[in-house]
């Protein structure tokens, strides 16, 4: 039999192993608590930052649709036909960054290709040729060039010009005028010109269009009627007013004779006999604009670019695109 101070001994280790087996269970329990906490916490966090996300793709979605409208809302505007180029109507700002700034130009500005093309009148020719001649075409490329768009638009299938490229099995000009302006393109001849920036600027083929409008004709189609240097210049700086920017407030209110007289066409006292005349306008009544309307909602931006026709009816639309 154990003493009594041996009995003692083993109750007071049986009692200290008891009381560390608590501990650790107690510490284990601990452990696992906390385990449970942090997977739940990261469970959370990662929830809130799902829906974070959700919410800043769905912010910035109706961001890109609320600047779309914008950019449709301003192009609207400007085929209203009390709206001008210069009319503060094209420039707005709402609230919370939303708005639209639009810049109108006139489309009967440019050289109609179709216009100049048909019926092959040697006056309307003259000035596509000097105005590919300002832009650098040679003349023997310019020969090709000018008689390829000529087969390409003419009905006739049995018609051939001179220094056109012939038809092969790669090559079938459409026998049609052209439905844009990037046909060009298409055309032999015309690949490298057309590869070049900026090239269709002073295009067009609205059929609104034909005469060509000095009110909104840039430098070098001017220059390509035949008209001297010094005198478009100077005509360009009346036109322009003194910020020498088109489409502004501080542009002169013109009228086609002033025009005319500014461009050595016309005297005071008359109108010179001039060819030209018949192909040239100013302020055409056709009221054709090439519009770009940029909407804006907060930091997101989004353009179109129309061509379209003001009227005291429905307004006509002749090509709306996304930029």
């Amino acid at each position: 039999m154990l003493s009594r101070s041996r009995k003692s001994e083993v109750s007071r280790i049986r009692r200290t192993t008891a009381s560390q087996g608590g501990r650790r269970n107690r510490g284990a329990a601990l452990l696992l608590a906390l385990w449970a906490l942090f997977l739940l916490s990261a469970m959370v966090i990662g929830w809130a930052l799902n829906i974070n996300s959700h919410l800043v793709v769905s912010s910035n979605a109706n961001r890109v649709l609320e600047a779309e409208a914008m950019a449709s809302s301003g192009a609207d505007v400007a085929l209203s036909q009390e709206i001008t180029p210069s009319s503060p109507n094209l420039h707005r700002q709402m609230g919370d960054g939303e708005g639209y700034d639009v810049r109108m130009t006139g489309e009967c500005g440019r050289l109609n290709l179709n216009f100049l093309t048909q019926g092959e009148d040697p006056n309307k020719l003259r000035i596509l040729r000097q105005y590919l001649s300002l832009k650098g075409i040679d003349l023997n490329n310019l020969d090709g060039m000018m008689d390829s768009l000529l087969d390409w638009v003419s009905p006739n299938r049995g018609l051939h010009h001179l220094n056109a490229c012939p038809e092969t099995d790669d090559y079938h000009p459409a026998h049609a005028p052209l439905a844009s302006v990037d046909e060009l393109k298409k055309i032999c001849g015309w690949a490298e010109f057309t590869s070049k920036p900026g090239w269709d600027d002073d295009f067009t083929v609205v059929g609104a269009c034909g005469a060509i409008d000095l009110a909104y004709a840039s430098r070098d189609v001017l220059r390509a009627l035949g008209i001297p240097d010094d005198f478009v210049d100077r005509f360009l700086q009346l036109r322009q007013g003194p910020d020498g920017i088109d489409g502004t407030a501080d542009d002169p209110q013109l009228d086609q004779q002033t025009a005319f007289i500014t461009l050595g066409l016309a005297t005071a006292q008359s109108q010179q006999a001039n060819p030209i005349q018949n192909l040239i306008v100013f302020k055409s009544p056709n009221a054709v604009f090439r519009v770009l309307s940029a909407g804006k909602s907060r930091d997101v931006t989004r353009s179109v670019e129309m061509i379209g026709e003001q009227g005291r009816g429905r307004p006509r639309v002749f090509s709306w695109k996304e930029l």
